[in-house]
């Protein structure tokens, strides 16, 4: 198993409805295959519910509790009425081996980033920490795309590939220095 002292955290980042989340599920099973236990840290930009109502744990969130928990044999989950840093999120998973983040354009960690179209390579220009291009085939002959040095760019279908990518880049993932 490759669990070292730090996880390798890779952003992967593009507009909505690039194929951020699609690439995710495709990757992690890959990983997990080279003996890999993965988290996936999700950035939403808008109010989400993850527990129902009428649920115990909604019931202690509507009563006021700041903080809830819930914990089985297999699973644990824990609701906070209050938002995170990337960084706070990266330290509560710091025992995996892989965090695939998703979204958080800004933050400085390596990316992975995700042009769906034409208009989405200004990103390009807007990021830092860029490791890999993934782009859906029409755009591969993007004269933007050429200039791409210490750059990997992938087809968006070659997963495989990108797996490849976040396996060999693992130490420098590790070791980013923020």
């Amino acid at each position: 198993m490759p669990q070292a002292d730090r996880p390798a955290v890779c952003q992967i980042v593009g507009y909505k409805n690039s194929g951020k989340t699609t690439l995710l599920c495709a990757l992690i099973p890959l990983l997990q295959e080279r003996g890999c236990k993965v988290a996936v840290i999700k950035h939403d930009a808008h109010h989400f519910e993850m527990d129902y109502a009428g649920s115990d744990t909604w019931k202690h969130r509507q009563a006021g509790a700041s903080a809830i928990a819930i914990t089985s044999p297999g699973r644990t989950a824990r609701i906070e009425e209050q938002g995170s840093s990337l960084a706070e999120l990266i330290a509560a998973f710091a025992s995996y081996d892989y965090i695939l983040v998703e979204g958080f354009k800004n933050e400085v960690f390596p990316k992975l980033v995700l042009i769906h179209e034409e208009a989405d390579v200004q990103l390009l220009q807007q990021l830092e920490n860029i490791t890999a291009v993934c782009v859906w085939e029409p755009l591969r002959s993007e004269p933007q795309l050429e200039g791409l040095q210490n750059t990997a760019l992938f087809p968006i279908n070659d997963i495989q590939g990108i797996a490849n990518h976040l396996w060999c880049q693992r130490s420098y993932f590790q070791n980013f220095n923020i």
